[in-house]
């Protein structure tokens, strides 16, 4: 993994990642973090851009979302290939074959998605933290 002080931010976004957040090599620029209590999530580097279709449940409770068992669509996520690169990052019980990430300090969440059919890829959705 580059240092951050290795890492230079991309002369434009890369045609895969938005602007700001993702260094040259496809990583993340900035820290990862929670956005209610601000827990480091990942360290700068951690990660790599990834673009997939993931459906999280709601975050806050929205009566509609609540009534039709909905939930977000998430496409832009920061992949993670080890579990233990990962700072501070708890999980839910299986639901199905799939386990959500969530901030092991305030279990703010569920902020990614992992299923247990692929041990090496963990997802974290950009829209459901910070970076700093």
């Amino acid at each position: 993994m580059a240092a951050c002080a290795e890492m230079e931010p991309a002369p434009r976004p890369p045609a895969a990642g938005p602007a700001g957040l993702v260094c040259a090599q496809g990583r993340n620029l900035k820290a990862v973090r929670c956005q209610r209590c601000g827990s480091r999530v990942l360290l700068p580097g951690a990660a790599t851009f990834a673009r997939r279709e993931l459906l999280l449940p709601a975050m806050r409770k929205k009566a509609a979302a609540a009534a039709a068992g909905g939930g977000d669509v998430l496409r832009e996520h920061w992949l993670v290939r080890d579990m233990f690169s990962f700072e501070n990052v708890g999980f839910t019980r299986d639901v199905g074959n799939v386990k959500f990430l969530v901030c092991a300090d305030c279990e703010a969440g569920p902020i990614g998605w992992h299923c247990l059919d692929d041990k090496d890829r963990f997802y974290v959705a950009l829209e459901r933290v910070a970076h700093e």
